[in-house]
């Protein structure tokens, strides 16, 4: 009966790791790794091997960088700015309580705009900026869903074969 709590649990957590994705306020990797140590010292301490636990720090890795570098060389690509950039992190928070799920996407949108205009950048210039910011968000939400994808797939087919 409690294996059967402890899975509802690591199943809720996995789903929430993508709920992460619109509310970035959940840390996904967090999410996942809770569930994983779930598992390990809840159900069986002795199936998840060395391999696997390296292999998941490196996706943890990759996950949590993947995010900052496509935001930061979509909004540098497009003549953003530092501060642009800086507020495009901040406003996707910001965002993902307002409107959502749609303020994740036209919040950073607006805020790049305002901050390059004040920082006397052309609309056009400034709209540029705006437009990396959408899609280093965008590009960056895919691959984290593919790598959280492949961390809970790799973890049930090590669970179950």
């Amino acid at each position: 009966m409690v294996d059967i709590l402890i899975w509802i649990i690591i199943i809720a957590l996995f789903i929430a790791s993508f709920i992460g994705i619109i509310y970035p306020i959940i840390p996904s990797p967090l999410v996942i790794w809770i569930g994983y140590l779930l598992y390990h010292f809840g159900i069986d301490r002795t199936e998840l091997g060395m391999f696997f636990w390296i292999s998941m720090v490196i996706l943890t890795v990759i996950l949590i960088v993947s995010d900052i570098i496509a935001n930061s060389y979509f909004v540098k690509k497009f003549g953003g700015s530092k501060w642009g950039e800086r507020a495009a992190g901040i406003a996707v928070i910001v965002g993902s309580f307002i409107i959502p799920p749609f303020g994740i996407l036209i919040v950073p949108f607006v805020t790049v705009l305002v901050v390059e205009m004040i920082q006397k950048r052309s609309m056009k210039e400034a709209f540029r900026a705006s437009i990396g910011s959408l899609i280093g968000f965008l590009s960056g939400a895919v691959a984290k869903v593919m790598i959280q994808a492949i961390m809970i797939v790799w973890f049930i087919l090590v669970v179950l074969f």
